[in-house]
C-alpha cells in the first residue's frame, strides 16, 4: 500500500476537528494591548473597546458578532442552546455522519418531566453533564461558550405552548430548580470569573403566552410580581450568580421588557445585584428589540428602539436592530459610552470562560466527555424518576403477559420524545423498541391507530385487530410539539383528535388496558379516570433519548414510579373561566384563580399528585416550635432597600418527616411540604403554598427513611400590595403531601416585617426619544 496515496478514499470522511484557540494566542490579535496579561481584565477590555470604531462596536453588539478583522478579533456567535442537552441553534453545529465526533450529545427529558421528579440533586447532576458536554463542544468550535438556557418562566396558563420547557407552575419550585441548575451548568456555585459555560435565565419577565407575544402588554399586580413572576430570576441573579439574563418579547406595565429601566436597572441590577460582578450581561430575545418599534409601537423608529434598549441595559441584541446604533448615536438617542458599557460586560463575560486566555480547568474537555456511560445512565434515570402514576387499578406493575399490543401515536415515538430545543441524540429508544426487548419482537404487535390530532378513524380497525390478538393493551398518546410549541399555544386542554374515541373502543375489549400519556401540558383525563376498563394511567412528559426504556421498565416494575405532577391538571372548561392574557393569579372577575394556590374550582388532578406501587405512612420526627417572635427571626426590620440583614433566602428552620414504606415494593418517595394560614396576611390568602420538598430514594418494604425539609424566611413570607415579601403574624399549618397526610400548627407573633422589598416604579423615566407606553 502506498502510504502517500489512498486510491479509494472514504467518500464521506469524518469532519476534521479544530481545537479552539484562545483569541490572545492567535495572530495578529495577540499583539493587542487587550492581550497584555500584566494588566487587569478591566484594563484589557477597555483597551480592546478603545481600538474599535463606532460601526465596529455596533457590529459586535448583535448575537452574530462580527469581530474586528483589522485587529484580528474573531467573530463570535452568542446564540447557543442547551435546554435539556446541547441543542441545534445558530451557535451549535452537529457534525455528520452520525457517530462521528460531535455528531450528537446526550438528550435528557424536557424540564417539565425533570420538575416532576422533585429531585434537586438529580437536577444538579444533569446540569453538570450538560455544562460539561457544552464546554466540550465549545472547545472544538462546535458551539460558543455561552448558552441561552434555562427557561425559568413558570407554567401559569395550561394552554401555554412552551410549558414543556419549564419545570413547574410553582415559583418556589422554580427557584429551587434553578438553584441547582445554574451552578451545575456554570461549574459550581463559586465559579464566578472562571466558568465552565455562561448560563442565561430567560425570559425576563411575565412571559407565559405565545399568542401575540411580540406585541402583548401585561399589567400584573405588584403582589404577583414580587411573589411569583420575578422570584426565579431573583434566585438566578442574587443567589447563584447566573452570567446572563434574557429579556422577553412582551411589555410589562406598558414598556417592552427589553426597554424597561424598571426591570433591567431598578430590579435586576440595583435590587438583585446583577451589577455586583462586571461579567454579567443582558441579551434580548431574538427579534425583541425590533419589536419595540415594529410590534409595540413604543418608539418611532428602529434606531430609537435600539437606543431605548441599550440605554435600559440590554447589552446585546439577538437580531440586527443594534446594527443601527451608529445612527442612534449620531442622532443623540444614545452615547458611545453606553455602547462601551455594553461591550465591557460582554467581553468581561468572555474572559470568564477563557475566550481570550484559555482556561486550564475546562480546556481539556473533548468529545470523549460527551455521551459517556454515566451520562447515558443519567438520561435513563431522569426519565423514569419524573414519570407520574395517575391511576392504577392493580394492573401495574405488569405481571407476565404472552402477547402485548402497542397502540397509539406515541407507541413508536423517537424524535417526539425530545420535545423542542433538542439536539441530535446518540440514540432514541422508542416505547415499541423497548417493549420488543422486554417481551420479544414476536410477542409485540403494533398499530398506530390514529395520529395526535386526527379525526380519521381508518386506522382503528388495525388497532382493534392488534388489540384483540393480545393479552395486554398499552395505548400511548397525548400531545406533542404539533400541539404545543414555541409560537403556538393550545386552543383547548382536552385530549386532541379522536384518541379518546379509540381508547374507549379498546376498553370495550375487556382486556388489561394501560394508557401512557405524553406531552408537556396536561390534558383533561376525566374520561380515563372514570372508565373502569382503563386500568392504569401514567404520564411521561417528553422523556428524551431513553424514554421508551424508562417507560417499559416502570410498567413492568423494574423501576417504581414516584413522580409528582408539577402542574395542575385542570378541567377542560377552565379555558372558558380565565383569559390566558390575564396575568393575575388571585381570583377575581372572569378569573377563577391560577395555579393550585388560587384555583377556586375543582382540579381534575391537583399539583403534587402521584401514586406509587406501594403505600407510605409519614409522621413527624422534628417539628417547629409552637410559637416564634418575628423580631427574633429577623434581626433587623425593613429600613429601606438593602437595610435588612436577612432576606427571603435566609434559613428559618428544618422539619423532619419519618417516611415508612408500608407496602411490598421498594420505592422512592417525594415529600412535599405545604404551608397555609386562615388569618395571616392580606386577603385573599392562598389555599396553600409549597415551601419545601425532598426525594427519598429506594425505601425498602417495611423500611423507613428520615426526610429533612429545610425552610427559609421566604417560606413564611407573602407579598404585600407593593410586592414586598413580608412575614405576617398569625396561625399557620404545615402539611405533608398534597392530601395533608401529616400536619402540625405553629404561630408567629409580633409586627409584620418586610424581609425583601420590591423596588417601586419611578413616576417617570428619562427616555432620550419620544415613547408611547401601551395601555
Amino acid at each position: 500500500m502506498n502510504l502517500y496515496k489512498i486510491n479509494n478514499p472514504n467518500p464521506n470522511p469524518p469532519p476534521r476537528q479544530t481545537k479552539f484557540q484562545p483569541a490572545c494566542l492567535t495572530n495578529p490579535f495577540c499583539s493587542q494591548k487587550a492581550c497584555d496579561t500584566s494588566l487587569s481584565i478591566a484594563a484589557r477590555v477597555a483597551a480592546l473597546i478603545s481600538n474599535m470604531t463606532l460601526i465596529e462596536k455596533a457590529q459586535n453588539l448583535v448575537d452574530a458578532a462580527n469581530g474586528v478583522e483589522r485587529i484580528g478579533l474573531p467573530s463570535y456567535e452568542w446564540w447557543s442552546e442547551a435546554l435539556h442537552g446541547v441543542a441545534s441553534s445558530p451557535g451549535v453545529t452537529f457534525n455528520s455522519p452520525n457517530g462521528s465526533n460531535f455528531s450528537y450529545a446526550t438528550s435528557f427529558p424536557t424540564p417539565i418531566l425533570l420538575g416532576a421528579a422533585f429531585d434537586d440533586p438529580l437536577i444538579y447532576q444533569i446540569a453538570s453533564t450538560v455544562g460539561k458536554e457544552a464546554r466540550a463542544f465549545g472547545n472544538y468550535m462546535q458551539s460558543g461558550f455561552d448558552f441561552w438556557t434555562p427557561n425559568i418562566n413558570t407554567f401559569l396558563d395550561p394552554r401555554w405552548g412552551r410549558g414543556l420547557e419549564v419545570p413547574t407552575e410553582d415559583s418556589f419550585h422554580a427557584q429551587s430548580y434553578v438553584s441547582q441548575l445554574i451552578p451545575g451548568l456554570q461549574g459550581g456555585l463559586t465559579a464566578g470569573p472562571s466558568k465552565q459555560i455562561i448560563a442565561t435565565c430567560k425570559h425576563y419577565a411575565v412571559y407565559d403566552v405565545e399568542e401575540l407575544r411580540n406585541s402583548q402588554n401585561y399589567n400584573p399586580t405588584q403582589q404577583d410580581l414580587g411573589e411569583y413572576y420575578l422570584t426565579p430570576f431573583k434566585t438566578c441573579v442574587r443567589d447563584v450568580d447566573v452570567g446572563s439574563v434574557m429579556c422577553s418579547y412582551n411589555a410589562v406595565d406598558g414598556v417592552p421588557a427589553c426597554a424597561s429601566e424598571y426591570l433591567l436597572q431598578d430590579v435586576l441590577r440595583d435590587a438583585y445585584g446583577f451589577d455586583n460582578e462586571p461579567y454579567r450581561y443582558v441579551t434580548s430575545d431574538c427579534g425583541a428589540v425590533d419589536d419595540i418599534y415594529n410590534q409595540h409601537n413604543f418608539t418611532d423608529s428602529f434606531a430609537a428602539a435600539a437606543a431605548v434598549a441599550i440605554n435600559a441595559g440590554t447589552d446585546t441584541n439577538c437580531g440586527s436592530t443594534y446594527l443601527q446604533l451608529n445612527t442612534s448615536v449620531a442622532r443623540g438617542f444614545t452615547t458611545n459610552a453606553t455602547l462601551d458599557r455594553a461591550l465591557t460586560r460582554l467581553y468581561t463575560a468572555l474572559f470568564t470562560v477563557g475566550y481570550f486566555d484559555g482556561q486550564p480547568k475546562y480546556d481539556q474537555l473533548s468529545f470523549s466527555d460527551v455521551s459517556t456511560g454515566a451520562a447515558q445512565s443519567l438520561a435513563y434515570t431522569s426519565a423514569w424518576e419524573g414519570m407520574t402514576l395517575l391511576k392504577n387499578n392493580g394492573v401495574l406493575p405488569l405481571k407476565k403477559y404472552n402477547k402485548v399490543a402497542m397502540i397509539g401515536p406515541w407507541a413508536n415515538a423517537t424524535g417526539q420524545m425530545q420535545g423542542n430545543y433538542q439536539g441530535i441524540a446518540p440514540y432514541l429508544i422508542s416505547p415499541l423498541q423497548a417493549a420488543q426487548a422486554q417481551w420479544g419482537a414476536g410477542n409485540v404487535v403494533y398499530a398506530q391507530g390514529t395520529a395526535i390530532n386526527s379525526t380519521n378513524t381508518t386506522g382503528f380497525v388495525a388497532a382493534l385487530t392488534a388489540a384483540k390478538s393480545a393479552d395486554l393493551i398499552i395505548f400511548l398518546g397525548g400531545i406533542d410539539t404539533t400541539i404545543e410549541s414555541e409560537g403556538h399555544d393550545r386552543t383547548n386542554i382536552d385530549w386532541p383528535g379522536n384518541q379518546l374515541d379509540l381508547v374507549a373502543q379498546l376498553s370495550q375489549l375487556r382486556k388489561p388496558l394501560v394508557v401512557a400519556q405524553f406531552g408537556g401540558g396536561q390534558v383533561d383525563d376525566t374520561a380515563l379516570l372514570q372508565n373502569r376498563n382503563v386500568h392504569a394511567l401514567i404520564w411521561g412528559g417528553y422523556p428524551g433519548q431513553a424514554g421508551g426504556a424508562a417507560l417499559i421498565d416502570v410498567l413492568v416494575g423494574k423501576q417504581a414510579p414516584a413522580g409528582r405532577l408539577a402542574i395542575t391538571q385542570y378541567a377542560g372548561n377552565y379555558i372558558n373561566q380565565v383569559s390566558k392574557f390575564n396575568p393575575n393569579l388571585r381570583p377575581g372577575p372572569n378569573n377563577v384563580g391560577r395555579t393550585y394556590k388560587w384555583l377556586t374550582t375543582k382540579a381534575v388532578l391537583p399539583f403534587g399528585y402521584g401514586l406509587h406501587y406501594t403505600s407510605f405512612k409519614a409522621s413527624w420526627s422534628k417539628k417547629l416550635q409552637r410559637q416564634y417572635n418575628i423580631a427574633d427571626l429577623v434581626s433587623s426590620g425593613y429600613g429601606g432597600y438593602g437595610k435588612s440583614t436577612k432576606n427571603d433566602a435566609s434559613s428559618f428552620a428544618t422539619v423532619t418527616a419519618s417516611v415508612r414504606n408500608t407496602g411490598r415494593v421498594a420505592s422512592d418517595y417525594v415529600a412535599l411540604l405545604f404551608l397555609s394560614s386562615n388569618n395571616a396576611g392580606p386577603t385573599p390568602r392562598p389555599k396553600k403554598s409549597l415551601v419545601s420538598y425532598s426525594r427519598a430514594h429506594d425505601i425498602a418494604p417495611r423500611g423507613q427513611q428520615q426526610v429533612s425539609l429545610p425552610l427559609t424566611l421566604g417560606s413564611i413570607a407573602r407579598a404585600d400590595v407593593n410586592g414586598d415579601l413580608t412575614i405576617y403574624p398569625g396561625d399557620y399549618q404545615l402539611a405533608l403531601d398534597y392530601d395533608g397526610q401529616a400536619s402540625f400548627s405553629f404561630s408567629l407573633r409580633g409586627r409584620p416585617t418586610i424581609i425583601d422589598p420590591l423596588p417601586r416604579q419611578r413616576a417617570s423615566y428619562n427616555y432620550t426619544v419620544p415613547v408611547h407606553p401601551q395601555a
